[in-house]
């Protein structure tokens, strides 16, 4: 099985979505799973992970709803105010839903770097392992040591990295970044998806290439075994069509045994997002 580890979907309305800019007029539109499936079939992926795109629970149930009626939508990465005195009931409602995996914030853009140090949010993402949820780390360079304080905290929850923590790939800087992703990668309960790099780069103009350094340093630190596939649709059509987006990692693992490839194209993420989830429903 082949899984997108990373997509999002959304109806466009300027003021619910003020994080896309005026230089992403490309993608201030619809984007629902009609226009998707054909992008994830055409090239041989048999389902994806819905990952929140707004910070509301509205959100998070609009796309419980949409993973109902497309059965290509494995799992959905939500959202939910992770700091409310009564997180863990809202938790416990949303796990009754077979496609509920896990849940993100939109770390990066928090003024405070230290935000998820919080005494309320930490309460909150240490509710998530009991009810066997995963959590997305969406950060900058900048959070990594704060993600690594955070993983460090809760060896029993299962964590990824989003976009590989988003180094600066189109000034082709490494550190801190470097260092720190492998300090991460060195918690066995943090993965990284092998996403959202094209946005990091320069729109118009890349190379494969110009990845292949930030790969090495996350394959080098997380192995085979703890890294995942994701495209960033519609987000990525920024800087490539679907395929090209995707081929990033295809041709970079081009050489890697059959097992690896598995492991990067679907099975990571299916044990790290449903792997669990299925055996306490069984």
């Amino acid at each position: 099985m082949k899984i997108d580890a990373h997509q999002h979907f959304w109806e466009y309305v300027k003021d619910e979505y003020s994080w896309i800019s005026d230089s992403m007029i490309g993608i201030r539109r619809d984007f629902l799973p009609v226009d998707f499936q054909k992008e994830l079939l055409d090239l041989g992926f048999d389902g994806s992970i819905a990952v929140q795109a707004r910070q509301t629970e509205q959100e998070t149930e609009w796309l419980l709803s949409l993973s109902e009626q497309n059965d290509f939508i494995l799992g959905v990465v939500g959202w939910v105010d992770l700091r409310d005195r009564n997180v863990n009931e809202v938790l416990a409602a949303y796990s009754r839903h077979s496609k509920f995996v896990g849940l993100r914030h939109v770390v990066h853009d928090e003024v405070d770097d230290s935000f998820m140090l919080q005494k309320d949010f930490l309460r909150g993402l240490s509710y998530l392992s009991e009810l066997n949820l995963t959590y997305d780390f969406l950060l900058y360079p900048q959070h990594l040591p704060i993600a690594i304080e955070v993983a460090r905290m809760l060896p029993e929850q299962r964590f990824v990295v989003d976009h590989i923590a988003k180094p600066l790939i189109k000034e082709k800087q490494m550190e801190p970044w470097a260092t720190n992703i492998k300090e991460l990668a060195r918690l066995s309960n943090v993965y990284c998806k092998l996403s959202g790099m094209v946005t990091e780069a320069n729109w118009e103009w890349w190379t494969p290439n110009d990845f292949f350094p930030y790969l090495d340093v996350v394959i080098d630190a997380f192995g085979t075994d703890r890294v995942m596939i994701g495209s960033d649709w519609p987000v990525c059509l920024l800087g490539g069509s679907y395929e090209e987006v995707m081929s990033i990692v295809y041709e970079y693992i081009d050489s890697f045994s059959k097992s690896e490839k598995a492991a990067i194209l679907g099975s990571n993420c299916r044990n790290f997002y449903l792997g669990k989830k299925s055996a306490d429903e069984s």
